[in-house]
């Protein structure tokens, strides 16, 4: 992009800055969850439409779609943030804390929404593309595969992209630095739920009864054994145990106890092999102490996986956007429903930095003092309109 670019967009983005800011501080202080984004979807709604943008609403239940075309170019692109909180209560003390009791936007959505509705502000000021740019609000990232459910409605049929882009905030690296990669960057994510049941009785006669909870014990250790000895030690793998809940008295032996869990990983083959060991010591440790195991295991989201060309564009309009851009030394273990779309289409996710540049920074996303770094709307913006610029460069 050239100097003069730059400057114009520097001075048209700082016309809406404070605006910007706003929204997201707004969206901050009303934080919604999974599909039930319905006063966010109305904010991105009216502030497209001010715009003169093509509205669609209702996408995949509560997604929204705003299209700008330009030029006579048959050329499209897509650009994609996600709209839904967290369920977590909020810690953090800022003046636009949450308004809803027990939700929080822990993880930047607020700030990925709002630094898409500012592109859609910059590109619909400017005549530097050719072609069509579909601006995708997504909800319910978090867990629920809000993507899916907009693809299932038809997203790309309706809305056809040749290419899609996302961002996502990264506390861990610093204001200004961006990275990503070709290939995996976002891993695939597993839960797991086991139930140990056949067993219950009183804890001071264990000899009458099977011990439910000491199997249930066992096999927590046994399922940490997983990725170390069923996985080759140079793929990246994990599998953790969140829960674990079983009795309600001090001197019973409870009849069943629960499992639950998560698996990341890579590789498909990898993944095969963790359900196949997962179900495998599931039904044969709790035999060994005469019990029986129900086990739902659930592959909900896929890795997220950058095609390479697209990968570059993400850098390469980084950098155009004055940010230290470079190629991500290694994939991270948390997911994406944006998978979904990129299994669907060429495109690339991107981290942006936010933080200042410490490993282990003092708030990580979903972290119940975390807060989106409003000094990165600009780039965020200005990002998003690079990529439009290198996808259909007039």
């Amino acid at each position: 992009m050239s100097s003069i670019a730059a400057t114009g967009d520097e001075s048209l983005i700082a016309e809406i800055l404070s605006r910007l800011t706003d929204i997201r501080r707004d969206l901050h202080a009303h934080p919604e969850l999974g599909f039930e984004v319905h006063r966010t979807a109305k904010v991105v709604a009216e502030f497209l439409r001010e715009l003169g943008i093509e509205v669609h609403e209702g996408i995949g239940q509560t997604g929204v779609v705003g299209v700008l075309r330009k030029g006579t170019g048959g050329k499209s692109v897509g650009l994609r943030a996600d709209m839904d909180a967290l369920p977590i209560v909020e810690q953090g003390t800022p003046d636009y804390i949450s308004q809803n009791p027990g939700v929080m936007h822990a993880c930047g959505h607020d700030g990925h929404t709002t630094m898409l509705l500012g592109a859609a502000w910059l590109l619909s000021k400017t005549a530097d593309f050719d072609g069509t740019v579909n601006f995708i609000f997504q909800p319910a990232e978090e867990g629920q595969a809000g993507a899916k459910a907009m693809i299932d409605d038809g997203l790309f049929r309706r809305f056809p992209c040749d290419s899609v882009f996302a961002v996502h905030n990264w506390p861990e690296l610093a204001e200004g630095v961006a990275q990503t990669r070709p290939g995996p960057i976002m891993a695939a994510a597993d839960r797991f739920d086991i139930r140990v049941f056949g067993g219950g009785g009183h804890a001071a006669q264990p000899h009458l009864s099977p011990d439910t909870m000491l199997a249930t014990s066992e096999l927590v250790v046994q399922l940490n054994t997983i990725v170390s000895r069923c996985i080759d030690p140079t793929d990246p793998a994990l599998l953790t145990v969140t829960q674990v809940q079983g009795g309600f008295s001090h001197n019973m032996i409870p009849a069943e106890a629960k499992i639950t869990g998560t698996v990341r990983s890579f590789d498909l083959r990898a993944q095969d092999i963790i359900e196949a060991s997962l179900r495998r010591i599931a039904e044969h440790v709790p035999a060994a102490h005469g019990l029986d195991a129900d086990v739902k295991y659930h592959r909900y989201y896929p890795a997220t996986i950058n095609t390479p060309e697209e990968a570059e564009v993400a850098l390469k309009a980084a950098r155009a956007a004055g940010l230290d851009a470079s190629v991500a030394p290694k994939p991270a273990l948390t997911s994406e429903d944006f998978s979904f779309m990129l299994q669907e289409k060429p495109g690339a996710y991107l981290w942006l930095g936010q933080g200042d540049g410490s490993a282990k920074p003092l708030a990580p996303l979903h972290h119940p003092r975390y807060d989106f770094n409003d000094n990165i709307i600009t780039h965020g913006v200005r990002w998003f309109a690079e990529v439009v610029r290198c996808q259909l460069g007039a």
